[in-house]
């Protein structure tokens, strides 16, 4: 029977299965809209806890409100030992885009928007999700600037109770370190595969500092095609001769790189998620190992 396996990482100060779930697929298509089939979407989520898993990542904005809908409908009561991760900064449109909903206002907006969503008192853990990487301070006062204001209201929200710790996504090293030197930082959520590397610096340095780090796509990125992790030769030949599948593979290379990477692979499908779960079990060996490392 799949599990997600036995090792914990502490998130926000309390333990995590290294291998989650992210709720971004259970919407309709474009993350937007209901799911095809509601029934199906309930039922992966309670199949998910019902074999271990016990962290949740998702948003307000996933639908908007359907995958927050879709997690109360069926888990809330909410087990003890669940963790539920969520993220501000962003909006839809009626078309479904995708724009930036940065100010504090907004931030504060969206917490709340989580919290109604979602039936609870306090996410666990919030992102500040960004849309620009920015470089050195020094170099981008002005904008550093307003992540700080951003920062602050974080930080105002979990003094207030209604987060329980503050985390980044789609940040750069030099966020990551004017935020850290402010506030601690629960965990950093980052694009990360084994065809996108960019985030391996900011990852070893999240390792060297006990930091969360957590890949988004980790089978590669749901908006390019061209980004085809599971088609990678390297994935594939290893893949055959382990027996195992390739998606197994990519997650199993990501949770070999170091032990403070919390995944969260994402499917609308109970066989998949069953499959995803099951890489926690699947060990590399150093001719899978050098052979995926080469990969690019």
């Amino acid at each position: 029977m799949p599990s997600a396996g036995t090792d914990t990482v502490p998130l926000a100060g309390r333990p995590v299965r290294r291998i989650g779930f992210g709720a971004m697929q259970l919407p309709g298509p474009g993350v937007f809209g209901p799911p095809p089939d509601r029934g199906a979407a309930v039922g992966v989520l309670r199949r998910a806890v019902e074999l271990g898993v016990n962290h949740i990542d998702t948003a307000q904005y996933y639908g908007p409100d359907v995958a927050n809908e879709l997690i109360r409908e069926a888990l809330h009561p909410y087990p003890q030992d669940l963790v539920l991760v969520s993220k501000v900064g962003a909006k839809r449109d009626a078309e479904g885009g995708w724009h930036p909903a940065l100010s504090p206002g907004e931030l504060r907006a969206g917490v709340e928007d989580n919290l109604r969503s979602l039936e609870v008192y306090r996410v666990d853990v919030v992102n500040l999700r960004v849309f620009e990487a920015l470089g050195p301070p020094a170099e981008n006062q002005e904008a550093y600037a307003a992540f700080d204001e951003r920062l602050d209201a974080m930080i105002a929200m979990r003094d207030e109770g209604l987060i329980g710790g503050i985390g980044l996504s789609n940040v750069s090293l030099d966020q990551f370190e004017h935020a850290a030197a402010r506030t601690e930082i629960a965990c950093v959520q980052n694009a990360l595969n084994l065809i996108e590397r960019a985030a391996l610096p900011l990852m070893e340095r999240c390792r060297s500092g006990g930091t969360p780090f957590v890949p988004f796509f980790p089978l590669g990125s749901a908006f390019d095609a061209r980004k085809r992790v599971l088609e990678h030769p390297a994935v594939r030949a290893t893949a055959e001769r382990l027996g195992a599948l390739p998606s197994q593979v990519a997650i199993a290379w990501l949770g070999a790189l170091a032990p403070n990477i919390l995944l969260i692979p994402g499917t609308s499908s109970v066989e998949h998620l069953e499959e995803n779960l099951a890489a926690a079990d699947l060990v590399l060996d150093d001719e899978a190992l050098a052979s995926l490392g080469d990969a690019s």
